[in-house]
């Protein structure tokens, strides 16, 4: 009896997974930001870090951090050399231990404190994938490119066209999602192509409940270390075509 009623009560935890490449100037602000943020239900934080080849300072800080820290898990994971976002990811979702994974870009562009968000619906018992949406709500949102703009919602009416979903923001870096889904997913996209590929095979998945919710955006300029490209937007393309037209 004592058992069961262990298993009722334990104490969920929530995988934060964060890729990072030359991020020495933004790491700190965001696990401090990580830290501090309470999340509902006495969820519990893993943080994992993967350092895909930073050839700054960024590995020496977060280690730094971690002995300052020791009361936080933190668990940190390095790649030899730079292979992509989506390899990272990789790393990080196949690494995880929580019962529920979010995606975290380090630099600053998007708000820990948001967590509890888009652990809502799943807490609920409605959704089993919650997405951060930039582009509804009534959020603050940082004014930049138009042509980001622009090529973002058309690259989500693309990956809609082909996987019958209206999400409004399939770029996002926000995802959340209940960890027995996206582990049992084989993902294969090591760079950008990784939000088309994930986005087009869970629209496969049999009564899959997605839901969306509005989120700040606080984007920053290619001065100030935006990494994205015009390239990436191509292979953004081709994944979704490869993904969600070809099913592969």
């Amino acid at each position: 009896m004592q058992k069961g009623i262990n298993k009722k009560f334990k104490m969920k935890t929530l995988s934060i997974i964060i890729p990072v490449f030359n991020e020495c100037d933004t790491i700190l602000i965001l696990l401090d930001k990580v830290k501090n943020i309470e999340l509902v239900s006495n969820i519990q934080k893993e943080i994992i870090l993967i350092d895909d080849g930073s050839n700054d300072k960024t590995g020496e800080v977060i280690l730094s951090y971690m002995e300052k820290h020791v009361d936080l898990n933190i668990r940190l994971f390095k790649h030899n050399k730079n292979q992509g976002k989506g390899a990272a990811l990789h790393t990080g979702v196949y690494s995880a231990t929580g019962d529920y994974l979010i995606i975290q870009d380090a630099d600053l562009e998007y708000d820990p404190e948001e967590y509890n968000q888009l652990l809502f619906p799943i807490l609920s018992g409605k959704a089993d994938v919650v997405y951060g949406s930039r582009f509804i709500g009534g959020n603050p949102r940082r004014i930049l490119f138009f042509w980001h703009s622009i090529g973002n919602r058309f690259l989500t009416f693309l990956s809609n066209l082909f996987t019958n979903l209206n999400l409004t923001d399939m770029e996002t870096c926000y995802k959340l999602f209940k960890a027995e889904i996206i582990k049992n997913i084989v993902l294969r996209e090591k760079r950008f192509g990784f939000e088309p590929e994930i986005t087009a095979k869970l629209s496969r998945i049999p009564d899959i409940r997605i839901y969306e919710v509005g989120i700040s955006y606080h984007g920053r300029k290619y001065t100030e270390g935006k990494k994205i490209n015009w390239k990436d937007g191509f292979r953004a393309i081709f994944c979704i075509i490869k993904y969600g037209f070809l099913k592969l």
